[in-house]
């Protein structure tokens, strides 16, 4: 099934339609990168004349973190941050601890995009002080994505009985494209993103890695669904698929590196880089196939289209294509009081645009946007256990901002 991402209103929401045309930007900017023209298709991309959101401000919490990926919330108020190049930090109290959580296994940091990644606290912490974390395996010229696991001790300066439950099967060359995001869904098993491994020369088996995305024999380009214990669920969409791997939940995808789930309705959603445009925002359904690289709105760095085709009745529409490329980042439903038009939202981050875009969702469709400039690389968002919106900036020196009303 299709889901298109804007659709005629009834003439009761005349006034939405001018909103979101306002909101848009204008399909002149979308079609074209770099003067080449991406496939023509009927999702209307983003453009660039997106408007700004007022009434809001960013409150620095910490800064210092060095290319922080990721942050995870403790019961108490506490919280665990990834560092990209292999650290695990601790905030307390509203100040880093100075020195990393012990524990971590050895992680590539000359993987370039990889090193430590995602972090989740397993849905029982409380109990069983379990932590989830993804990172780059290996080293420059063979590295894959990992899941790993380790128990909490009780001063929360190390991780105990660490241990890799999960890793792509197969091994590439490169530091590209590892993904990596991880969603607990209600029923206790945990939604791991994985990237396609690379753009051109990077090849795999004699031809270019990207295509393995199309390829349900590896785990490039795909969603995973685990157990706890790193396993396939028997109830997997392709378990009994003969030449699959088990663990794939959804395919097609180039590099996801955003995912959340909506409490309200329980909807997946993704953030998917594209090359040059292309992006794509998408909600993850088991077993769909969302196209990459055969079905795509994306050009080459360096021209051509991708692909001519940019949807076809087995492939998965996105919701919104961002047309030029934002680098979407983090990903996260606002759910919290102090912007109640904001509450049910899509709040999205971009890397390369140093922003946050707000995507007005509404019955499951984008209706219109607007941005948050933070001037800084936006690399995860958050809500906070104290209802509020948090942002993580990928820099050398890195801050936790906190959105608050201006």
């Amino acid at each position: 099934m299709q889901h298109h991402r804007y659709h005629r209103p009834p003439a009761a929401t005349a006034s939405r339609a001018g909103r979101r045309a306002r909101l848009l930007g204008t399909a002149a900017l979308a079609g074209l990168v770099s003067g080449c023209s991406a496939p023509a298709g009927s999702i209307e991309p983003t453009g660039t004349d997106v408007p700004d959101a007022t009434g809001w401000r960013a409150e620095e919490v910490i800064r210092g973190l060095v290319h922080p990926w990721s942050i995870a919330w403790l019961p108490n108020g506490d919280a665990l941050i990834t560092e990209r190049p292999g650290r695990l930090r601790l905030l307390r109290g509203g100040e880093l601890a100075p020195e990393p959580i012990a524990g971590l296994p050895d992680i590539c940091t000359d993987c370039g995009q990889g090193g430590l990644l995602d972090i989740a606290l397993h849905p029982d912490f409380a109990r069983n002080r379990l932590v989830y974390f993804t990172f780059a395996q290996g080293h420059e010229n063979k590295n894959r994505t990992a899941l790993g696991r380790g128990r909490l001790d009780d001063q929360a300066t190390r991780l105990l009985n660490t241990e890799v439950i999960f890793h792509n099967a197969d091994w590439k060359s490169g530091g590209q494209h590892f993904g990596s995001r991880l969603v607990w869904l209600p029923d206790g098993t945990l939604l791991m993103s994985i990237g396609d491994g690379g753009n051109p020369p990077v090849s795999f088996h004699g031809d270019v890695i990207r295509k393995q995305a199309q390829d349900l024999g590896t785990h490039f380009g795909s969603v995973v669904r685990l157990t706890d214990t790193g396993k396939a669920p028997p109830d997997n969409p392709f378990t009994h698929r003969a030449g699959a791997r088990p663990e794939i939940y959804s395919f097609g995808h180039r590099n996801i590196q955003g995912m959340t789930r909506d409490p309200d309705t329980g909807a997946v959603y993704a953030n998917e880089h594209g090359a040059q445009g292309g992006d794509e925002l998408n909600r993850i359904q088991a077993g769909h196939n969302y196209g990459w690289p055969e079905v795509t709105y994306s050009i080459e760095y360096w021209g051509p289209p991708i692909s001519d085709v940019a949807e076809r009745p087995d492939v998965t529409a996105p919701l919104v294509v961002w047309t030029p490329s934002k680098a979407p980042s983090g990903l996260t439903v606002y759910t919290g009081e102090r912007f109640p038009r904001w509450r049910g939202d899509l709040m999205s981050g971009a890397l390369k645009f140093r922003e946050v875009q707000r995507l007005d969702l509404e019955d499951g469709r984008i209706v219109g946007i607007e941005k948050l400039g933070i001037g800084e690389r936006v690399r995860d968002l958050r809500m906070g256990p104290d209802g509020e919106l948090y942002v993580l900036t990928d820099e050398p020196n890195g801050a936790l901002l906190r959105i608050v009303p201006d």
